[in-house]
Order: structure tokens, then sequence, then C-alpha cells
């Protein structure tokens, strides 16, 4: 699906039906590095199954135009012009859920405009979300190499089980693919430095999630226990924050890949 956000084409993904902005709406936000297809299995489910997604490329990824956006806040901002694009109706609530980077970009939205929001899901979230220098300067001097460092530590082994997308999926050589093609196919010079640089500088969290627990808004946080990238301790202030349902699952930072079916179920008991 095709929209025109903020002036520039946008695309997502609607998981194989066309989109109804009179059903209940999940709307999926991707990682750094990622797009869309991270989303195919919960974007699927749920479009058969009585609502409408929006799994969109954000700005400057995949097939969305860029130029990438500055910071989470401006994300937060760009989700709520999606929605706007995708004729949603003014007073329409969406459930919010993203991963990594993602989680906090759909925080932002629903503190921005909590009467939007339904509940809100946040995947291998953390806050602060810190980068450290030495993964700055590894990505500087070889682009390359750093992906490949954040790909091995973003899985709970080197051997996981091959069970998504399909039987005998190589989780880390597709993980590694994808963020290569989304470098390449950028018009960011630098979308590594770009995504895990929102990251490391978002400061808007306590506040955000004071707006999103003072609204009365569910939220929940999903985490992989074996996460390296984003720890479940690391998480902890946050979920005291937003006073969120705090569910684990074991794997580590690629909850969608790892523990895709652990992970749709938790999806459907936080959104009945």
């Amino acid at each position: 699906m095709k929209l025109m956000v903020q002036g520039r084409e946008a695309y997502a993904y609607t998981g194989g039906k066309p989109f109804d902005p009179s059903l209940p709406v999940l709307v999926l936000l991707h990682g750094a590095l990622h797009d869309h297809s991270v989303w195919t299995l919960l974007a699927r489910y749920f479009a058969h199954h009585g609502r409408a997604v929006l799994a969109p490329d954000l700005p400057g990824h995949g097939r969305s135009a860029g130029p990438a956006l500055g910071s989470v806040e401006e994300l937060g901002a760009w989700v709520l012009a999606l929605l706007a694009a995708a004729n949603m109706p003014d007073g329409a609530r969406v459930s919010l859920a993203g991963h990594s980077m993602g989680s906090l970009i759909a925080l932002e939205a629903a503190a921005q405009a909590p009467q939007r929001c339904e509940r809100l899901l946040m995947l291998a979230t953390a806050w602060p979300m810190k980068v450290s220098e030495a993964l700055f300067s590894r990505a500087r001097e070889n682009p390359r190499s750093a992906m490949a460092l954040v790909n091995s530590l973003s899985h709970a082994s080197l051997a996981a089980k091959p069970s998504y997308p399909g039987p005998g999926a190589w989780l880390h050589g597709g993980n590694q693919a994808l963020m290569e093609r989304m470098q390449a196919s950028s018009c960011e010079p630098h979308l590594f430095l770009h995504d895990f640089g929102l990251c490391d500088r978002y400061q808007g969290a306590p506040a955000a999630a004071a707006a999103v627990r003072e609204a009365g808004r569910p939220a929940y946080l999903i985490l992989g226990e074996r996460d390296v990238m984003t720890p479940p301790k690391a998480a902890q202030a946050l979920g005291e924050l937003l006073q969120a349902d705090v569910r684990r699952l074991p794997a580590g930072h690629s909850l969608m890949t790892e523990a895709p079916e652990a992970l749709l179920n938790a999806f459907k008991g936080a959104c009945p």
C-alpha cells in the first residue's frame, strides 16, 4: 500500500488484505536497518483475523522515500501523519507496536497523541538505548563488519532454530542480508550510523511514558530472556514508568525470527 505522508511517498505492508480503517488497527514499526518484512507473520495473522494492519517502511528505508528523519520525535509525528494519510477516522484508536528502535517510535507516537493509542507494545526495548562508541567507530571504519557484529549479538545462539519464515531459513544470513540491502538502497550515506544514533540520542522516554500512563493506555514490554542488545534489566526502568505488563520470551533480540510462535501468542494476549 502506497501513501503520501508529509509530502513524500511511503509504503506500508497490510498483511495481504486491503487496508480497512473501520477495523481495529495494528501498526507495526521496524527497528534499525530493517523494513516491513520483519513483520510478515504477525501482519498476516492479524490481517486475516479481524484487524487492519499497517507495517510501514520508515522514511529512507525499504520502499519509503527519504530522507530518513532525524529524531525519534520526528518519527513519532510521522507515524501519526501516516494514520491520517490512511484515512483513519479522527476518533479511532490504534494499537502501536515497535521493535527496538521502532519501540521508541511507538512510545513517542503514543505520547504525542494518546487519544489515538489503544495500547502500546514495545518489543526488545530499553531506555536509555545507548550505543557504545566502539560500535560507532567500527561502523565508520567498516560498516559491513559493524552489521555483522550487530547481527551476531541479535541472536541468542549461532544455530537458532530455522523456523522463520519457514523450515531451512538461515536466520543470521537473512538478517545480515536485510541490513546490507537497507544500507545499499537508502539515500542516507550511512544508515547504520543514522539509525543507531537515533536510539542513542533519544532522551524523551520519561516524559513520553508519563503521558501514556496518565492517559490510561495499557502498555506491554515483550523482551528476550537472552537479549544482549537490549537486555531485560535495561528495560526495568521503562517498565516501571509505564506500569507495563512485562513478558519474557526464550530468545535474543531478534524476537520475530527466533520466537515467532511465542511472540504471536504474546500479541494475541495483548490484542484480544
